[in-house]
Parts: structure tokens; sequence; C-alpha cells
């Protein structure tokens, strides 16, 4: 698996939610909505997720290894820090 596009859609400076993202795999497969979050100990990404029940999410796509989510959240963290400097810039 390759990823071979990062969309940042959404940038916010307020607030937890840091950005959404759009990430595309082997030029084939698109997953919307990742949200970047500024948790307790930096920046996390979460997946796109559905409420399932009072106050529970299911993921609707994640990764299914350690590796996998690393690999995919720095690529999603570079395109974001990316973005984040054009704007000051």
């Amino acid at each position: 698996m390759n990823i071979t596009d990062v969309r940042v859609r959404k940038i916010s400076d307020e607030g937890k939610m840091k950005g959404i993202v759009s990430v595309t795999l082997d030029n084939e497969f698109v997953v919307h909505d990742i949200k970047i979050i500024e948790g307790l100990n930096g920046l996390f990404i979460a997946m796109p997720s559905r409420k399932v029940g009072e106050g529970d999410f299911r993921d609707i796509a994640h990764p299914i290894n350690s590796e996998t989510r690393t690999k995919l959240q720095d690529e999603i963290f570079a395109a974001y820090e990316k973005v984040k400097e054009e704007r000051e810039a």
C-alpha cells in the first residue's frame, strides 16, 4: 500500500480538532474525514467513525496494525505541517 496523496481540507487554530484530511491509497482508494486531534501527549489521528448507541463510536475505516497507523500518521502530519507553514508565510 502506498499513500499517493494527502489533502488537508480544513485547519483550525481553536479547539482540540486541528485539521481534517483525505488520504488516497495507490491512486485507487480514498479515505475522507480523518481528523487531526490535539491530545494530552500531542497530536494524533482519529479515523472516520459513526455513532453506535449512546456515546459510542465505531471506526468506519482504520489501519489493521501499528506499523500502518504510524506510516499513515507520519504522512498526514507532514502534509499538515506543510500547509500550516504555507499559511503562516
